[in-house]
C-alpha cells in the first residue's frame, strides 16, 4: 500500500512526524507536506505562481519527503495530478496529526480536513487525525488551569487506530476523521465511532473593536465551550473519548442529494 501522508501545521510539526512513522507499519510512505504553518486554509491552493519544492530531510528512515512552498490541498492535488507517479501513486492519504482538534464548525476552516477532501476527489481514501488542545481542557467535569495539552492517548494509541481503520470502506464522497481527546491515558475511555460534527466550534469566538490612535482593527477573542450534544464530535472529546466520524465532500455530496452524478 502506498501512503501519502500530508498536514497543515507544516513539514518540521511533531504530529506529521508521528503519523507517518506510525503509517510505516502498514505500507510504503511518502511525505508531501508545507514547508511552513498552513492553518485554517480549508481547500485554498495556489494560483498565478509556481510552487517550490525540495526534498526534505526527514527524522524517519525509509521515508522519502518533500517541502512544498504551498497548501496542504496543493499537496495532495500535484501529488495525483504528476507530482507522484505509477508505483508511487497514493493508495490513502493520511492528514495530520494536527495541532488542535478538528470538530464541529471548525471543519469547515480545517487545512487538514481539507487536504483529504482533495484525495476524495480522485477517489481515493482519506483519513484525518487531530490531537486536541488547550480548546479541549474540561473532561469529566474537571477544568486545567491553565490547561495542558496532553497527548498521552495520541502517543499510545495511534497505531491501533490506524490498524482498525486503514482497510475499512469508507463511505463514497467522504473522509473519516479522527480526533483524539486532551486527557490523562487513565481518563481515556475508548472509541467513539460514528459521532457526528456538532453545531458549533470548541471556542466561543467574538470580534471586538480596538482603535490605536487613528487605527481601527477588528480582534478575535475566545473561550472555550463548556458542552456540546450528545453524540457528537465535540460531545466525546470532552468526555475522554477518540471520537471518529465521517465527513462528505461538500460538492460530492450536493452532487449526490441534487441526483448530478
Amino acid at each position: 500500500m502506498n501512503i501519502l501522508v500530508v498536514n497543515d501545521d507544516g513539514i518540521e510539526a511533531s504530529g506529521i512526524v508521528k503519523l507517518a512513522k506510525a503509517a510505516l507499519n502498514f505500507g510504503k510512505v511518502t511525505v508531501v507536506a508545507p514547508k511552513k504553518q498552513c492553518s485554517a486554509m480549508s481547500h485554498h491552493i495556489t494560483l498565478g505562481r509556481n510552487i517550490g519544492i525540495e526534498e526534505y530531510p526527514f527524522p524517519v528512515d525509509e521515508i522519502k519527503a518533500y517541502a512544498f512552498d504551498g497548501t496542504p490541498a496543493d499537496c495532495v492535488r500535484a501529488s495525483f495530478l504528476g507530482f507522484l507517479n505509477g508505483k508511487d501513486k497514493p493508495d490513502i492519504v493520511l492528514s495530520g496529526v494536527n495541532a488542535g482538534a478538528n470538530c464541529g464548525y471548525d471543519i469547515l476552516y480545517s487545512a487538514t480536513v481539507g487536504a483529504a477532501m482533495e484525495a476524495v476527489l480522485y477517489d481515493v481514501p482519506a483519513i484525518c487525525f487531530s490531537q486536541a488542545g488547550t480548546e479541549c481542557c474540561l473532561f469529566e467535569g474537571e477544568k486545567k488551569d491553565p490547561p495542558e495539552i496532553l497527548s498521552e492517548v495520541l502517543d499510545k494509541e495511534l497505531k491501533a487506530v490506524i490498524a482498525e481503520f486503514i482497510n475499512l470502506p469508507i463511505p463514497e464522497g467522504n473522509i473519516l476523521n479522527i480526533n483524539f481527546p486532551n486527557c490523562p491515558y487513565s481518563m481515556y475511555k475508548g472509541i467513539a465511532k460514528d459521532r457526528f460534527p456538532s453545531k458549533q466550534a470548541f471556542w466561543d469566538d467574538i470580534y471586538v473593536t480596538e482603535i490605536s490612535g487613528e487605527e481601527k482593527s477588528l480582534v478575535m477573542k475566545s473561550k472555550p465551550a463548556k458542552d456540546a450534544e450528545e453524540g457528537s464530535d465535540v460531545r466525546a472529546l470532552m468526555g475522554g473519548y477518540i471520537s471518529s466520524g465521517y465527513v462528505p465532500n461538500p460538492v460530492l455530496f450536493q452532487r449526490e442529494v441534487y441526483g448530478r452524478k
